[in-house]
């Protein structure tokens, strides 16, 4: 393990600067988490860190930057799960593939999603907005949901509900989180599915009502918000995670010091502390950690793509 954390010092020094990709505008979670990975490593690294946000075609713009980038080191990837093991089903003409055009550095971190509906819907729990979405339906004025792109996994979080509740019910994608919840938050969509981190601030206020965790059981970092299992609908377990990657030209010895860099980084306690705080849960890993994961659910959401024959819209 010395030798590989030797190799990656060495290496750091040979970028005038490192650019941290992130495929969608400021202000969401995996741009949060780019800005801790650019302050945290650059005095470890000994080199200048920038956070590049790239937004456009639902992250696939950000992400071929970084898939035609030189496998020097110097260009990282920072992106949200869905666009490693939603889109490659959902988006067959995809520019890259995950598996040939990217080497996996680390698990970055997890954190729940929740339902959250303008403060005007009348509805404050999932059998309530259930009831409204099948009124909605059958008066053929489908309620609305906002989400950060077509084929997130707040995408398809919002595509299992609607299955589920048996009402059809109108996606709303926005190139990012942040639109998409402005637009909530001012009444022109009724509701969204979002991390916690992100809407926390607006629940707390009372600019969003929180209706559900998206997962089989409450979360540590919203306690009082009911999952959707405990109000009659299980079945649906849909957190996000993001991931750090690298071209895949990028030697192994390369990817191998960054990951234990991340680990490293994300076992300081104020950083754990820090991301904790945002609702974020570090879960730094292996390289071969993050390759299992993203291999075993671009499986399991290839299955459930194909089940309910959902579509990019």
């Amino acid at each position: 393990m010395a030798a590989v954390a030797v190799a990656g010092t060495a290496h750091a020094g040979s970028c005038a600067s490192v650019r941290i990709v992130v495929p969608f505008p400021a202000g969401g979670a995996a741009d949060q988490l780019a800005r801790t990975l650019s302050m945290g490593l650059q005095q470890r690294q000994g080199t200048s860190i920038v956070v590049d946000n790239k937004p456009g075609a639902n992250g696939n713009i950000g992400i071929d930057a970084v898939r035609r980038a030189a496998g020097d080191g110097c260009t990282w990837l920072v992106v949200p799960a869905g666009n490693l093991t939603i889109n490659p089903t959902l988006f067959p003409a995809l520019s890259y593939n995950v598996a040939r055009d990217f080497r996996p550095v680390s698990l970055l971190a997890s954190s729940p999603n929740v339902l959250a509906v303008h403060p005007s819907v009348k509805a404050r729990t999932v059998p309530e907005l259930v009831a409204l979405a099948k009124l909605a339906d059958q008066a053929g004025k489908p309620l609305g949901y906002a989400s950060p792109g077509v084929g997130s996994g707040l995408h398809l979080a919002g595509e299992l509900f609607h299955h589920k509740a048996g009402a059809s019910m109108l996606h709303v994608p926005y190139k990012g989180t942040t639109q998409a919840v402005n637009d909530v938050v001012g009444g022109q969509v009724p509701m969204l599915f979002g991390t916690w981190p992100t809407l926390a601030p607006f629940v707390q206020s009372g600019a969003l009502r929180a209706i559900a965790v998206t997962q089989s059981k409450r979360s540590p970092a919203a306690p009082d918000v009911r999952s959707l299992a405990e109000q009659g609908m299980p079945g649906i377990d849909v957190s996000s995670w993001y991931a750090l990657l690298l071209p895949s030209a990028t030697p192994r010895p390369l990817a191998d010091a960054l990951a234990v860099d991340v680990q490293t980084l994300f076992a300081t306690p104020v950083i754990r502390s820090d991301l904790q705080r945002q609702g974020l849960e570090p879960v730094a890993s292996t390289p071969e950690a993050l390759a299992t994961r993203i291999r075993d659910e671009t499986a399991s959401w290839a299955t459930l793509i194909r089940t309910y024959h959902i579509t990019p819209d």
